[in-house]
């Protein structure tokens, strides 16, 4: 569809234009703007499976889109992937997940619900879970839903096909997947859903199961997968790389002001509730050297934090990171961690201790990496001694930091 929607109503336009900010590809966008004709407020889907108890910024960019379509007047499907998160998405794995435990997967969801709505509208979302129609179709209902495709289809899957000819092995319940993702628009008679652009399969797999149902097949949103703090790959807990939506205001914007200054306009684009002339004029204030780019990271900072936090917290982490890293003070809520010189057990185990690193493996990496110092004193030998009884300042990375309280 061309740029120009001159001859559309202007409420129309304000929500096209609106609605393409930061989206990979609207298919198809001209079915769109026939369902925004008919002045029927859509039912807009987006599935989450709760495969990890924390959502963090990455999972955000399909949330903001929601709460944009919330904004139009369009009723959100909020789905918990319940029922799938025990198969595990096999996108873009080379090797078969290993599923979770129906315990694992309701204490997810549980977080999941009490998280989404620093975001969405609650009266105007739709928290399903798809449990609710999986779990009660029968084995003939199942080969029902499998008949409506091929496994040529299936195998038409990037991370499919590369698996098969690899000779690495695809369980039959992985090829489901994408099935009953697409049941679930379907079950919800969904006019929209939304996805990462790795998710395109699943997502036409719900316009194609639809058509087979007797149902006008949903319109497609692919939005980018947003980069973590490297600027490499996506934002992953797993990696290391997030920016979780429940981490202390103080963590949450040290992440943030870690990041490049180039980065930085992808997460104003991708994040942020300004308009795209605000970050324009933004981007051009600091290309002419009228506005420094950490004053702009900490703009984005505070406007992220205080999504979550609330502007007090916005502004607690603020005060954090000017003390600690441009005045170089210790904040007074510095922790402190007693330690007995006898029990000494090496520099990783006390990170670890200390609630510093999550393993052994990252305090051991980190120190390799010239990112540790006791004082001023850079330490890189794991099996470096102990200093002297006494207390000490320990700085871990970028942001973290500790008394060290030896006895």
């Amino acid at each position: 569809m061309s740029d120009s929607n001159a001859a559309l109503p202007a409420e129309i336009t304000q929500q096209i234009n609106e609605l393409r900010r930061g989206t990979d590809a609207i298919l198809l966008e001209e079915e769109l703007v026939a369902r925004l004709k008919e002045g029927t407020p859509l039912k807009v889907k987006a599935g989450f499976d709760p495969t990890a108890p924390d959502l963090h910024l990455g999972h955000t960019v399909l949330l903001h889109k929601l709460r944009q379509f919330q904004r139009f007047g369009h009723k959100v499907q909020f789905l918990i992937g319940d029922f799938t998160a025990r198969i595990g998405d096999p996108t873009g794995k080379n090797e078969t997940r290993p599923p979770l435990t129906a315990e694992q997967v309701a204490a997810n969801a549980a977080t999941y619900k009490e998280q989404v709505f620093k975001i969405l509208d609650p009266d105007k979302t739709e928290v399903v879970f798809n449990s609710q129609w999986l779990g009660s179709l029968s084995a003939a209902d199942l080969i029902g839903v499998a008949g409506k495709t091929t496994v040529a289809r299936m195998l038409e899957r990037d991370d499919f096909s590369k698996r098969y000819a690899d000779n690495r092995p695809i369980a039959l319940h992985e090829f489901l997947y994408p099935l009953l993702q697409g049941y679930d628009s379907v079950a919800l008679e969904s006019d929209v859903e939304l996805g990462g652009t790795d998710q395109r399969f699943n997502l036409l797999m719900g316009r194609e199961l639809q058509r087979h149902y007797g149902q006008k097949p949903q319109v497609i949103m692919t939005l980018p997968i947003l980069e973590g703090l490297d600027g490499v790959q996506k934002m992953s807990k797993s990696l290391g790389n997030y920016i979780g939506l429940t981490e202390a205001p103080a963590e949450m914007f040290g992440k943030v002001m870690s990041i490049s200054d180039e980065l930085m306009w992808r997460y104003f684009e991708l994040l942020s509730d300004r308009s795209l002339d605000e970050i324009a004029a933004l981007k051009q204030q600091v290309a002419g050297g009228s506005l420094h780019p950490m004053a702009a990271k900490m703009g984005l900072a505070e406007e992220l934090i205080a999504r979550f936090h609330g502007p007090e917290g916005a502004q607690e982490g603020r005060t954090h990171f000017e003390t600690q890293f441009q005045r170089k003070e210790v904040p007074e809520d510095t922790p402190e961690f007693p330690q007995a010189l006898a029990d000494w057990e090496g520099w990783p185990r006390l990170l670890v201790a200390a609630e510093m690193c999550a393993s052994t493996s990252e305090a051991m990496r980190l120190l390799k990496q010239n990112a540790v110092k006791l004082g001023d004193e850079t330490l890189t030998d794991p099996k470096a001694e102990p200093p002297e009884a006494g207390r000490h300042l320990v700085r871990v990375g970028k942001r973290r930091l500790f008394w060290l309280v030896l006895g």
